[in-house]
């Protein structure tokens, strides 16, 4: 028997039990796909190009605590982490460029942007761990941290919680105000909702804080190091083991589940109170995506060639038309131009395709559980910008809802987020509690995107379910 069963293997699951077996509990990992990685991991296609099948870039993994514990050198990963995090680019042949310095990004702004930016996003950069910190912890842990630092939490009350579409009202032009939409648009729910400029502001200091790096040779690189600390430390790994019911478990004294509630409802069913499982069937998803792997014989021809120089391109245009589409999501629409999130991973990384060959991913936002194939709007949206693109493309995967969610489950409607980020559910995760990561079987928690802080590859929700479960066998 073993202390701990995690079942599923992403990077909360990893984080997860990587704390358990530090604190010298046995665990066992179990997943139910063949490889491990969740949506942290990468797939090589017929042609040799390595394509993320889910997360690309990765700010909140170099800036998590949790993270920064691992020993990424020493398992032979590598960090590629370039001067420019994000570029926007605009119809008018120019672009916004975030740069990891900030003083560089505040300069290239018109008017008296610069100086707004930089009361925007100085303090927040420079003490980017407290930042996380008020940002990353279920209530009881957000009280704490308020308290630590009150004068901090009681300048960034206003910034986290109001809406991006008050935020961007700081800026007189529109390049700057692209900033803010691209960064807001994270949350995958409307700019004009409380709490999207929370998104902003945490994207735009990691930026200046930490850049927005992403690992050579792919995100299962990510993965494979958190397996391999894990094993180093007496833990198991054991995939392509589904897990239908509790009848499917391991045995052991208790079970870290790193699953959308969901799955967990199917899984554990009666076990659970009648109102647990009204709760569980009741939690909120959010927008899926469309998403679209790209091998081209070229890189993207982007009219202004400084969007070249960052890995991460926000495609949509301005602040008004980024609204427009993420609001037409909100609805249950197909936006005709939609906001396209892309990663030009090949010109810093050219590993990961055939020598010549370059990759890119892309995605937009859909309704959940959508099987409308938006790759004509999601090309049109970068041929708008690049002119040509359409001409490089050698081949293309397209990924509807229901691809995504047959590959990983927890990607439920195609819902990368983990849930509903609208108004309070970014922040009160699964639904307003103390103590999000019990469930009220007590051997029982659940630590998952679905849970805090949310979505992202930090591993996070994982390693503070894993606190608790350590606290029970005291």
């Amino acid at each position: 028997m073993h202390d701990v069963v995690v079942v599923g293997s992403g990077p909360n699951g990893l984080a997860g039990a990587i704390t358990l077996a530090r604190a010298g509990r046995s665990v066992l990992v179990v997943e139910a796909n063949d490889e491990i990685g969740g949506a942290a991991r990468s797939i090589t296609n017929a042609a040799g190009a390595v394509h993320d099948f889910g997360s690309a870039i990765h700010p909140l993994t170099v800036a998590s605590p949790f993270m920064r514990s691992i020993d990424w050198d020493g398992h032979g990963l590598r960090w590629i982490n370039p001067e420019a995090a994000v570029a926007h680019p605009l119809d008018n042949g120019e672009a916004a460029i975030v740069w990891r310095d900030l003083d560089r990004t505040a300069d290239q702004l018109e008017s008296d942007d610069g100086d707004a930016y930089r009361r925007l996003y100085g303090r927040p950069s420079r003490r980017f761990d407290d930042l996380l910190a008020l940002t990353t912890k279920p209530l009881p842990g957000l009280a704490r941290e308020g308290l630590r630092h009150p004068v901090l939490a009681a300048r960034l009350v206003a910034p986290l919680a109001s809406p991006a579409s008050l935020t961007a009202r700081r800026f007189d032009t529109e390049r700057a105000r692209a900033i803010i939409a691209g960064h807001a648009a994270h949350s995958v729910a409307p700019v004009n909702r409380p709490l999207t400029s929370g998104f902003a502001l945490l994207l735009g200091s990691a930026a200046h804080a930490v850049g927005w790096p992403f690992p050579a040779g792919g995100a299962g690189e990510i993965t494979r190091v958190m397996a391999e600390v894990l094993t180093s430390l007496g833990g198991e790994v054991k995939t392509g083991h589904p897990i239908r019911s509790t009848d499917d478990l391991p045995e052991s004294r208790a079970v870290l589940f790193a699953l959308s509630p969901r799955q967990i409802g199917k899984i554990v069913g009666q076990r659970f109170s009648r109102s647990y499982r009204l709760r569980l069937s009741r939690f909120r998803y959010g927008p899926g995506v469309c998403k679209i792997d790209f091998d081209s014989s070229e890189p993207i021809p982007w009219t202004c060639p400084d969007v070249a120089v960052a890995p991460t391109v926000h495609v949509g245009g301005t602040f008004a038309e980024i609204a427009a589409a993420e609001g037409a999501v909100a609805r249950g629409r197909h936006p005709r131009s939609p906001f396209v999130l892309l990663a030009q991973h090949t010109l810093f990384d050219p590993s990961r395709a055939p020598q010549g060959r370059h990759t890119v991913w892309a995605y937009c936002h859909v309704p959940n559980g959508s099987t409308v194939d938006m790759s004509g709007a999601i090309e049109a949206q970068i041929e708008r910008f690049a002119p040509g693109f359409r001409d490089t493309i050698l081949n293309r995967r397209v990924w509807l809802t229901t691809d995504l969610e047959r590959a990983d489950a927890n990607l439920v409607g195609g819902d990368v987020a983990g849930g509903s980020n609208l108004d309070h559910r970014s922040l009160l995760r699964p639904w307003p509690t103390l103590h999000p990561y019990r469930t009220d079987v007590p051997h029982y928690f659940m630590g998952s995107a679905s849970t805090p802080p949310g979505g992202g590859v930090h591993g996070l929700a994982g390693h503070q379910a894993a606190l608790d479960v350590l606290d029970y066998f005291r």
